[in-house]
């Protein structure tokens, strides 16, 4: 069954690694095969990635979007996870759910997870200062 995708005027998304920017109209498509799919509203750039949990989002981002380094973005994402649970442990249960769904190869619902450890994370911060 085909991924109904309906898009506002200029609004960006990624499907398979491929930035897409919509024209001055609104469109819909479908998508007939399994790819990696990111809206605008959940990409993360590289310039907003400034707090750890915000970094792990844009590492697992790039493992969904681009496969042909998943091994160098693994590798970063275990260093990342490490740091995390040394710093906050009571992070841990969230990222082993994270963790399972990298292991699993389902990279957008660890994204999904990893949106409400960012908003755990901006708690976090809140409370500290």
């Amino acid at each position: 069954m085909a991924l109904k995708i309906s898009l506002k005027p200029n609004e960006r998304m990624i499907i398979g690694g491929a930035v897409i920017r919509n024209g001055g109209k609104a469109s819909e498509f479908h998508v007939e095969n399994k790819v990696p799919i990111l809206r605008e509203k959940d990409i993360l750039g590289e310039q907003d990635a400034t707090t750890p949990c915000r970094n792990l989002y844009l590492v697992i981002q790039l493992m969904y979007i681009d496969e042909a380094n998943l091994s160098t973005y693994n590798n970063t994402y275990w260093e990342l996870v490490k740091a995390l649970v040394d710093a906050a442990p009571s992070m841990t249960p969230t990222l082993d759910s994270i963790s399972e769904c990298i292991v699993g190869g389902n990279y957008y619902q660890a994204l999904k997870l990893t949106r409400d450890l960012i908003d755990y994370e901006e708690e976090l911060i809140r409370h500290a200062g």
